[in-house]
């Protein structure tokens, strides 16, 4: 059942990568003979489904199969005519200022790029070690105050300042999983290791299956992390599952399952070399990382029989358990909970571009320094190679060019509380997706612990 709960992130070297072809932007054409627009009757109610603005489908193509099974579209649809053409959209936009988050960007993957200063693309050693080291510094420091003191006023401030540090320093082995921590891969490999096995996470397994998730995200059967369950899926889950999946705080105690078994409806171990998340190349690197991770559990093994396993308990394990959270929270509110519906693709309508596009920077308020701006995720997503402390500046750069494709983040306290409710809200109502079209949008279970009915 366990195995139900759960999605994370993961990351599958290159020639594993299974990457779909661009679409051919039938929804783009310039055919105004060959396009009908659809919208949703005014006063009908939408399927939970629907864009909530309206969108263009290209007839010219007849492989294409359009029509209600290739869009995830409004029940109630009506067909205007050409005296319409006032109101085409152009780049996404319509005359009447509605945007239509999945239609097809004005740009491309190159525009943004040349847009990013080149500086930001450098990868400092030095600097990306002096994260490391300040990070090690303070995860010591703190467990060395709270051993001192040793009272029940500092071991709840430890546990949540510690496991947001365990946060931090998965967060640097995750750019040494992506190269954006040095160009030298020896160096990458090794402080990768040091950092995410101190943290049970093995750290090749994890590198090679997350390489999946930015090579296809925003994808509804091939993304790696938190990728939507179809309605088939959804349906087959006894009621003790689906609570498990969409009721905290089990989705974000999800991590260490998913580690062991993946997602719903996918298979294999980040553990095992054999497992069909690896090529036979990549087996000698999955047996270096489960090594690692052996050693780790071997070290808190000692460590329990010479500190005693409530010290290590309170030293380590609860703040373990307190990362485990901040990595689900993260990582799941990059990919859900914006205000407005976001799209998921499918087949021809997939492309890599269009994928980036559906994920979320998030503002984190004191924990963006910490976590070393990790919720500066849309250009992380589009260009993994930046180093962290570039992201910024990069994404300030790009907004020009993505202009309404970017969501501004609302701006948090010091302390991100508001993310809870959005959270929770997402939690309550994206719960599948259809089985078919080519473009899909979160429906709700309305069964489901008294959930609204979908928007």
């Amino acid at each position: 059942m366990a195995s139900w709960v759960l999605s994370e992130c993961g990351l599958r070297p290159l020639p594993r990568i299974r990457i779909y072809p661009k679409p051919r932007n039938a929804l783009a054409s310039n055919s105004t003979n060959n396009v009908f627009k659809i919208r949703t009757l005014p006063g009908s109610k939408a399927n939970s489904n629907s864009f909530g603005s309206s969108f263009k489908v290209s007839t010219f193509s007849r492989d294409r199969k359009w029509g209600v099974l290739n869009v995830s579209a409004p029940l109630k649809v009506a067909i205007t005519s050409e005296d319409d053409k006032d109101k085409e959209t152009i780049n996404g936009v319509e005359d009447d200022g509605e945007f239509n988050p999945a239609a097809p960007p004005p740009f491309k993957l190159a525009d943004i790029r040349a847009a990013i200063p080149k500086h930001c693309w450098v990868k400092d050693p030095w600097r990306s070690m002096s994260y490391v080291v300040r990070d090690v510094v303070v995860v010591f420091g703190l467990a060395a105050v709270a051993a001192y003191f040793n009272n029940w006023v500092v071991w709840p401030l430890y546990w949540i300042a510690q496991g947001t540090m365990f946060w931090a320093l998965f967060v640097l082995g995750h750019d040494c999983g992506h190269g954006s921590f040095s160009n030298n891969p020896a160096l990458n490999s090794v402080v990768g290791h040091l950092l995410h096995s101190s943290i049970l996470v093995p750290y090749h397994g994890w590198r090679i299956s997350h390489r999946t998730h930015h090579q296809n995200h925003g994808h509804v059967e091939n993304d790696e992390s938190w990728h939507p369950l179809s309605e088939k899926i959804y349906r087959s889950l006894d009621t003790a599952t689906k609570l498990l999946r969409f009721t905290l705080p089990f989705p974000m105690l999800a991590y260490p399952f998913y580690l062991w078994s993946r997602s719903p409806g996918k298979k294999g171990s980040h553990y095992n070399p054999d497992s069909d998340l690896f090529t036979p190349s990549e087996r000698n690197d999955i047996i270096t990382s489960t090594t690692c991770w052996t050693a780790m559990v071997g070290l808190l093994a000692y460590l329990s029989f010479a500190m005693g396993p409530i010290q290590v308990l309170k030293l380590y394990g609860i703040p373990y358990w307190i990362f485990v959270m901040w990595l689900d929270l993260v990582t799941y509110l990059h990919h859900h909970g914006h205000d407005d519906k976001l799209p998921w693709y499918r087949g021809q309508e997939w492309s890599y571009l269009r994928g980036g596009l559906t994920t979320l920077d998030r503002d984190y308020g004191w924990i963006n320094n910490i976590h070393h701006d990790i919720g500066t995720h849309v250009i992380h997503h589009l260009f993994p190679q930046i180093p962290h402390y570039n992201l910024i500046e990069a994404t300030e750069a790009a907004k020009p060019v993505l202009g309404k494709y970017y969501r501004e983040p609302k701006k948090s306290g010091p302390i991100p509380f508001y993310l809870l409710g959005v959270l929770i809200k997402s939690m309550k109502k994206d719960h599948y997706v259809s089985d078919v079209g080519d473009v899909v949008f979160y429906q709700t279970d309305p069964n489901l612990y008294g959930s609204s009915k979908s928007d």
